[in-house]
C-alpha cells in the first residue's frame, strides 16, 4: 500500500541520518563564517589601529577607530537579515546560505592582502569600512539560516541538541581565529604589522573552500518542503494576498521578536566582554601578555564547544527558558570578578574566568538561542525571524567594543562602567525569557496556529 500524502519522503532512519549531515553542515558553516568575523574583531584590538588608523600621541585613539570600523558591519547585518530573510523564506534556505558564506569569506580574504594607510592613505580605512560592510551584510542572513537547517531537520525531542550545532561552529570559528592570532601575535612588531597580521585573514581562502562543499551538498529542509507543498496547493489569488515575511513578521509575530532581541541584547553584550573588550583592557591597563589573554579565550571556546551540546540537550529535558535563565544568572554574577581579575594580573585565574564566563555564562544561553528562537516564529517567517532577532540588536552590539573602549580611556582603565552596563542588559534578557513562554515541546509545522494569543498580543 502506498504511504500517505503525508509521510516523510524518507525512513527514520535516512531522516536521522539527513539530520546530522545538517547539522555538521551548519556547524562548518557557521565555524567559517565565525572565524572570519573574530579575526576582524582580534585585528581591530592588536593592529588595525596602528595600521590604518595611525595616532602617534595616543594609540588608544587608533584602536577606537578600529572599533569604529568593527562597529560598523553591525549596522549591515539588519539589512543582511531582512534580504536573506525574504530569499530564504520564499525560495529555500540552502542558496541564501551559500550566497552568505561567499560573501564572508571573499571580503575577509581581500582583507589580507590590502595596503595600509602608509602605502595608499586615505583609502586604506575607506575600502577597510567597505568590506567590513559586505562582511556585516553576509553575516547578517547567515546564522538564522544555520540555525534553520539544524532545528528545522532535528527530530522533534532533539532539536535543542541538534540546534547546537550553529552555536558549536561560533566557538570553533573562535579558537581557530584565536589560535591563528595567539601564533602570529609571537611574532617579532616589526613582522607582526608587515606580513603577519595578513596570515588569519588569507587562511580563510581554505575555511571557504571546505564550507562551500559542505553547503552545496545540503537540501530543503523537510519543514520548509512541507510549507511550499502547501502553498502549491493554494489558489492564484491566494499566493497573491501572500505578504512578505518581513510584513507578516511584524503583523502577527512582534512581541515574540520583542522578546527574542532582548535575549540576544543581553547574551551578545555580555559575549563581547570575553571576545574583544576583555582583550583590549588587558592590552592597555593590564600586565598580563596579548599571548595569554588569546590563549585563555581558546581554551574557554574549546570548552564551550561541549557545553553548547549539553546546554541544548539539557533543554530538551528540561526546557528553553529554565537553560537560558541558568546562563543568564552565571553572567550576572561573574562579570564584576572578570575584569577585577585581570585587572590583579592574576593570570591563571584568567584562564578560570574565562572558561566560567564563555563556557557555561554565554554558553547556556547561546547554546539554546537556536531552537528558542526558532519555536517562536511560523515556518513562513522563520529566516526572516531568527536573523532579525539577532541583528537589529547588532546595531547596539556592534557600537559596544567602540563605546566600551571609550569609556576605558574616559575613566582612566576604570572598567566598572562596562561592568554595571553588561548586567543591566543581562537582567534584560533574563526578564525577557522568564517573558517568553516555553517552546521545547511544540509542533513547528503549527507555531501560527498555536499562537493566535501572540498575534493578539502582538
Amino acid at each position: 500500500m502506498a504511504p500517505p500524502a503525508t509521510a516523510p519522503p524518507a525512513g527514520e532512519q535516512e531522516r536521522t541520518a539527513l539530520a546530522k549531515r545538517a547539522a555538521v553542515a551548519s556547524l562548518v558553516g557557521t565555524a567559517v563564517e565565525w572565524y572570519d568575523y573574530f579575526i576582524f574583531g582580534t585585528a581591530s584590538a592588536l593592529v588595525f589601529g596602528d595600521l590604518f588608523f595611525p595616532n602617534e600621541d595616543d594609540p588608544i585613539i587608533g584602536t577606537l577607530s578600529a572599533f569604529a570600523v568593527f562597529g560598523v558591519g553591525f549596522f549591515a547585518r539588519p539589512v543582511g537579515g531582512v534580504v536573506f530573510g525574504h530569499f530564504g523564506d520564499k525560495f529555500g534556505r540552502k542558496a541564501a546560505l551559500v550566497t552568505t558564506l561567499m560573501m564572508m569569506g571573499g571580503s575577509t580574504f581581500l582583507i589580507g592582502l590590502m595596503p595600509t594607510t602608509d602605502h595608499i592613505g586615505i583609502w586604506a580605512p575607506i575600502l577597510l569600512v567597505l568590506l567590513r560592510l559586505v562582511q556585516g551584510f553576509g553575516v547578517g542572513g547567515e546564522w538564522g539560516g544555520a540555525s534553520l537547517v539544524a532545528v528545522e531537520y532535528a527530530p522533534p525531542d532533539k532539536r535543542g541538541a541538534y540546534g547546537s550545532f550553529p552555536q558549536i561552529g561560533n566557538a570553533v570559528g573562535l579558537v581557530l581565529s584565536t589560535a591563528v592570532f595567539a601564533l602570529v601575535s609571537m611574532l617579532p612588531d616589526d613582522q607582526l604589522f608587515s606580513w603577519g597580521w595578513r596570515l588569519p585573514f588569507l587562511l580563510s581562502a581554505v575555511l571557504i573552500g571546505v564550507g562551500l562543499f559542505i553547503r552545496f551538498r545540503l537540501t530543503e529542509t523537510p519543514t520548509f518542503q512541507a510549507a511550499q507543498d502547501e502553498m502549491e496547493e493554494k489558489s492564484a489569488q491566494e499566493k497573491a494576498e501572500e505578504k512578505l515575511p518581513v510584513t507578516e513578521l511584524f503583523r502577527r509575530f512582534r512581541r515574540p521578536l520583542l522578546l527574542a532581541m532582548g535575549m540576544r541584547l543581553g547574551e551578545a553584550v555580555f559575549g563581547y566582554i570575553i571576545l574583544t573588550i576583555g582583550l583590549t583592557f588587558a592590552e592597555n591597563y593590564t600586565d598580563i601578555p596579548r599571548t595569554h589573554v588569546l590563549v585563555a579565550s581558546s581554551v574557554a571556546a574549546a570548552a564551550a564547544i561541549f557545553t553548547y551540546y549539553w546546554f541544548g540537550q539539557l533543554s530538551d529535558r528540561i526546557g528553553r527558558r529554565a537553560v537560558f535563565v541558568i546562563g543568564s544568572v552565571v553572567g550576572i554574577v561573574v562579570t564584576f570578578p572578570f575584569f577585577w581579575i585581570l585587572d590583579a594580573d592574576a593570570l591563571v585565574l584568567t584562564y578560570v574566568i574565562y572558561t566560567v564566563a564563555y563556557a557555561i555564562g554565554v554558553g547556556a544561553v547561546y547554546g539554546v538561542e537556536p531552537a528558542f528562537f526558532a519555536e517562536l516564529f511560523s515556518t513562513k517567517v522563520r529566516y526572516t525571524g531568527l536573523s532579525l532577532s539577532a541583528q537589529i540588536p547588532s546595531v547596539l552590539i556592534g557600537l559596544w567594543p567602540l563605546a566600551s573602549t571609550a569609556l576605558l580611556a574616559a575613566t582612566d582603565g576604570d572598567p566598572w562602567p562596562i561592568a554595571l552596563i553588561t548586567v543591566v542588559c543581562l537582567l534584560i534578557g533574563l526578564v525577557c525569557a522568564l517573558l517568553a513562554p516555553e517552546t521545547n515541546k511544540i509542533d513547528m509545522t503549527r507555531v501560527g496556529e498555536e499562537t493566535e494569543e501572540t498575534k493578539e498580543a502582538g
